[in-house]
């Protein structure tokens, strides 16, 4: 694609790599054809192709964003499902994020779009105000049908039916491994996923320890900076994630790591982009450290000699979550790492679509989100499994409120196949915990 900065305007760093990413696009359309929001919507615009046309004539002409631009690219998922299929290589996500930075900077948003974003940034990355938030909308969910914006109803509809007590796995502390030491790591917690499923990290703590891994829950650590990131709101997204480089860097520097260990892909395709986000800032070389040993839990167990297990006579239809197949490229670790443990895995059709969770996508375009977890769902129920597994907490989420078969994060699986407890999701429901959220 032929592009027209001036050399001013290549002087920004982040106009330069995106005049890097346009001039890789050759306009093939290629992308078209696994994009989400154009198959759901039909319009150009919704495509990757028209989002990349609309970037460029915004950068390139330093204008200030219109609504159809705005609407356009907050309709894209960041599924990331275009790079996947792209024969030329256009890193559209870096591009995506250049956009939303800039409309976040140049486009004044009506009153309740800045309310609502403001709000997401402000709950959604902090676990106790979350879980506050969560209760909230449980004792509101009976007034659903009073609320005028879809959005704020699709934000009733968040919160699950089981709060889970706190975790105190998620403090920071050491976890010794079970006999002779093979690795010492850190176990990224995050943020919404210790609000909405504390058993995803005690599954991950368990399984890593009886394998052979000091775990590591690092002072300092949180969020991972994703949701505000993928709002354009850089500066939040950087403090953020600052946090967790220092946090990382003192226990590298200090016993050692030989990762970091993410268990919610989402999570994961942000830190291992940190060497790229802070490329021009004064904790360039710190990102790069950290981005160069993050890993995905299955990444991880890949190495590790986790059990082959006998037969369990339970069909696990894996959806593989966008982050991780198209963000990450991790498309084939967890169905291995199933199947060796003992389970029969199915794959539903089109699994390279995303089931319309993305961050905060579902609270912010619920009607679009709807319809792709709707088709979601019918293709992993059409496989006619035991249950459903997944990597990501939003996927989970939000496959799981349309769907009753049980749904769980693949580690918790593979602790039990293991050793572990059986997945609560399991569990009948008469016999789980109380329904007592636990505040910090």
């Amino acid at each position: 694609m032929q592009t027209n900065f001036t050399a001013e305007q290549l002087t920004d760093p982040g106009i330069q790599r995106a005049n890097e990413i346009l001039r890789s696009c050759v306009h093939c359309g290629f992308c078209t054809a696994t994009c989400p929001t154009y198959q759901v919507l039909g319009d150009e615009l919704d495509s990757p192709r028209g989002r990349i046309y609309l970037i460029k004539d915004m950068l390139e002409n330093s204008r200030v964003p219109d609504a159809k631009t705005v609407k356009h690219i907050d309709r894209c998922l960041s599924c990331l499902a275009c790079m996947t299929t792209c024969p030329s290589g256009v890193h559209y996500m870096h591009l995506v994020d250049q956009a939303r930075e800039y409309i976040e900077q140049k486009y004044r948003r009506p009153f309740s779009d800045r309310a609502l974003r403001w709000i997401l940034a402000r709950i959604l990355p902090y676990p106790t105000r979350f879980r506050l938030a969560l209760l909230g909308a449980k004792i509101g969910r009976p007034f659903r049908g009073l609320m005028p914006d879809a959005r704020l109803r699709a934000m009733l509809d968040m919160a699950p039916k089981h709060i889970p007590p706190v975790s105190r796995n998620d403090d920071p502390q050491s976890f010794a491994p079970a006999g002779t030491r093979k690795k010492r790591v850190a176990l990224m917690t995050g943020c919404a996923q210790k609000a909405l499923n504390t058993d995803i990290n005690d599954a991950t703590i368990r399984l890593l320890t009886r394998l052979g891994c000091e775990v590591v829950v690092a002072e300092g650590a949180g969020c991972c900076g994703a949701l505000t990131h993928h709002m354009g709101r850089t500066s939040e997204s950087h403090a953020t994630a600052a946090k967790n480089i220092r946090a990382w860097v003192r226990e590298m520097d200090g016993d050692g790591l030989d990762a970091i260990v993410i268990n919610t892909s989402g999570c994961g395709t942000t830190v291992k982009d940190y060497g790229h986000m802070f490329l021009n800032e004064p904790l360039a070389a710190e990102a790069a450290r950290v981005s160069a040993i993050a890993m995905d839990i299955s990444e991880l167990l890949m190495r590790l000699d986790l059990p082959e297990g006998t037969d369990k006579g339970l069909t696990v239809a894996y959806h593989a979550a966008c982050s991780l197949q198209h963000g990450q490229k991790i498309k084939t670790y967890p169905k291995d790492l199933l199947k060796r443990a003992g389970f029969k895995v199915v794959e539903p059709a089109d699994s390279h679509l995303c089931c319309g969770s993305a961050g905060t996508y579902n609270l912010m375009q619920p009607e679009i989100s709807g319809k792709l977890k709707a088709r979601k769902i019918r293709t992993l129920e059409a496989k006619k499994p035991d249950l459903i597994a997944a990597g990501n907490i939003g996927c989970l989420m939000q496959i799981g409120s349309g769907t009753e078969l049980p749904i769980m994060h693949t580690v918790e699986l593979l602790d039990w196949a293991t050793g572990g407890p059986q997945p609560p999701a399991m569990t009948a429901p008469g016999k789980r915990a109380p329904e007592v959220p636990i505040l910090r």
